[in-house]
């Protein structure tokens, strides 16, 4: 079912928010500039405190007293505020973002990556959508709340946390199994990657143009790094050799990359597929999903990738001189899968692989919730509220974030983090893409949204 509550009234609010609204740009901009490029290297000091410092500073400002904790690492840096709410019987809400941010080439980008400019109408920069833009955001709401001495209706647990781009095991995990008193009492949680538009059909003159829909991300695939291996033997390159390392594992990579895991169709893809059905007016036949998918345009990527479990081998190494055959081969596969089919993707990739390849295995599982409730109903309630046209839909992220970490204290997890976008603008290829970039006009609107839900929910 398509969600459309009425909109929620922030009262007499307005300077209060106002106040966060006008500085959410710079904030953007100045969080942006702080370079927290990600690495996965546990002995290489992290990024993320300078970020973590800035983040800490201004909360101090608006009368907060931060808990600033390193985790796992130095560098670590991790940020966590709670805001006493009304009912402190309650379960807390968590609102979390990741510091950390994926490498860019600046000589790719039409601006530099950490420069965090200002220009036509957008904020640009690595980590404007994943996520400096949602930081800001909910720095800004917090840093108005307690300024405008605003009492929410449970209590609100801010946390800025590092190094989620490398699965958060020296961020939130580390948080969770080693801090968990800073997320006591906490119920539900929302993060990265949701509520933002999307604006279906098209008007006569081809430009999009119809309703605009909100996705709520309500689960997430499970991640899966395999580390692959094949021996054979060594030699001089000018031999014949049948037992060659680099051949067995090319050719079983290979396999790997032509197989076709079985199309699946959960729950929140079901869902969202039969909503856009029904708000397009397409019908949608649940014996052919991907006829549906390829109607979306540029959201066929990201809803397309949830149909099904994929495996792709992003590292390949071997040998150490070209006249020299090596004795090992080794690669690296990305696994996301969806939930419920854990034990069959193991199964399945081992048989593709074959018993030739060595294989280790580390993972993350995979993260759902329903769609429903009273925290849904006030994030529907909360986007009309700023655009009475509104519809909001789940989905189900193919990616990760720190719902996968936070999930383990028995949170539930939403991804919320309301942006209205262009009809026209590629909003998922902007993730981890060149020309980063969040239109200012979006952050203003997600902090109004933003805030409405935090005094509704």
């Amino acid at each position: 079912m398509v969600t459309t509550p009425a909109g929620a009234s922030t009262g007499g609010a307005e300077p209060v928010v106002g106040a966060a609204v006008a500085e959410v740009v710079r904030l953007a901009s100045e969080l942006i500039a702080i370079d927290t490029t990600s690495t996965a290297d546990a002995d290489r000091r992290g990024s993320e405190q300078p970020a973590a410092e800035y983040v800490a500073a201004r909360l101090a400002e608006a009368g907060y007293e931060p808990a600033y904790v390193e985790s796992g690492g130095r560098g670590r840096g991790n940020v966590v505020v709670r805001l006493p709410g009304a009912d402190p019987a309650r379960g807390a809400l968590l609102v979390h973002g990741h510091l950390d941010v994926v490498p860019a080439d600046a000589s790719e980008w039409s601006v530099h990556p950490f420069s965090g400019e200002v220009r036509d109408g957008y904020v640009w920069g690595r980590g404007a959508v994943d996520m400096k833009g949602m930081l800001a955001m909910m720095l800004a709401v917090a840093r108005a709340l307690r300024r405008g001495g605003v009492r929410p209706p449970r209590d609100l647990i801010f946390a800025f946390v590092a190094d989620e781009e490398a699965g958060g095991f020296q961020g939130a995990r580390w948080l969770v199994e080693h801090r968990p008193e800073l997320f006591e009492g906490a119920t539900e949680a929302i993060g990265e990657v949701g509520g933002f538009s999307v604006t279906l059909g098209a008007q006569r003159d081809g430009t999009p143009g119809g309703p605009r829909v909100y996705l709520v991300q309500t689960a997430e695939k499970g991640s899966v790094w395999l580390r692959l291996r094949a021996r054979g033997t060594a030699g001089h390159g000018s031999l014949l050799n049948e037992d060659n390392a680099v051949v067995k594992l090319a050719a079983a990579v290979s396999r790997l990359g032509g197989h076709r895991f079985p199309l699946v169709l959960t729950g929140p893809v079901r869902e969202l597929l039969h909503g856009l059905a029904e708000l397009t007016g397409h019908p949608f036949d649940e014996r052919d999903p991907q006829a549906t998918v390829a109607r979306l345009g540029g959201l066929s990527r990201l809803v397309g990738a949830a149909l099904r479990d994929t495996a792709n081998v992003t590292m390949f190494e071997a040998g150490y001189k070209s006249n020299v055959v090596p004795s090992v081969a080794r690669a690296t596969v990305d696994g996301r899968v969806l939930p419920g089919r854990e034990a069959a993707f193991r199964a399945e990739v081992e048989a593709v692989l074959g018993p030739e390849i060595e294989c280790e295995w580390a993972s993350l599982p995979a993260v759902e919730t329903r769609f429903g409730g009273a925290l849904v109903d006030a994030m529907a309630a909360s986007l009309v509220g700023e655009d009475p046209g509104a519809r909001i839909l789940p989905y189900l992220l193919p990616a990760a974030t720190d719902a996968k970490s936070f999930q383990r204290l028995g949170i539930r997890t939403f991804g919320f983090a309301p942006l209205r976008l262009p009809p026209d603008l590629d909003f998922t290829a902007l993730f981890h893409g060149v020309d980063e970039r969040v239109p200012v006009d979006a952050l203003e609107f997600g902090t109004r949204v933003l805030y409405r839900f935090l005094l509704s929910c």
